[in-house]
């Protein structure tokens, strides 16, 4: 084997690299969507958290924990949705000390705007696939985020420190 052969060839690389290097084009193209929107990726986590609740509302303490960050950096991306009235913070009528969280209508528009970003870029990152391979590849990436008790909805991201 010459080197163009080793070349055409490429690089020996496993599955975990190459799920990184999906991950990374992924969360980068995602992002690059989202800021014409005025938006970044953890702010679509706040959304659709709070879109998916119920009654009556999660607490900021709360929502840090389901989605792994400082309660501190919770209050500085509240700060920024309700900034952009996306999110309406209220008094607890049963513990005055305390908010509950919730999506504005223009936090339910924005998320819609969102999730129409989000299957624009399904579309296009898996359009090389048959319908089967993909609901198989959803089944397995499924499958895989359970047994590592990755958390289903929650990012590595949060967990990042980034105002």
């Amino acid at each position: 084997m010459n080197d163009l052969d080793a070349e055409a060839v490429g690089p020996v690389v496993g599955l975990s690299f190459l799920l990184s290097q999906l991950g990374h084009h992924a969360g980068q193209t995602f992002g690059e969507r989202l800021a014409p929107m005025g938006l970044v990726p953890q702010h679509v986590g706040v959304l659709r958290m709070l879109a998916m609740q119920s009654s009556p509302g999660f607490t900021q303490r709360t929502l840090a924990t389901r989605l792994g960050v400082l309660p501190s950096r919770m209050v500085a991306l509240l700060d920024q949705l309700e900034a952009r009235n996306l999110v309406r913070r209220e008094t607890d009528p049963r513990d005055r000390r305390r908010n509950r969280l919730r999506l504005t209508e223009d936090g339910r528009e924005a998320f819609v705007a969102v999730e129409a970003v989000t299957a624009r870029l399904d579309a296009d990152l898996f359009a090389s696939l048959s319908s089967d391979e993909r609901t198989r590849l959803e089944q397995i990436l499924r499958r895989m985020v359970g047994e590592l008790g990755l958390g289903a909805g929650v990012h590595p991201a949060y967990r990042q420190e980034r105002d």
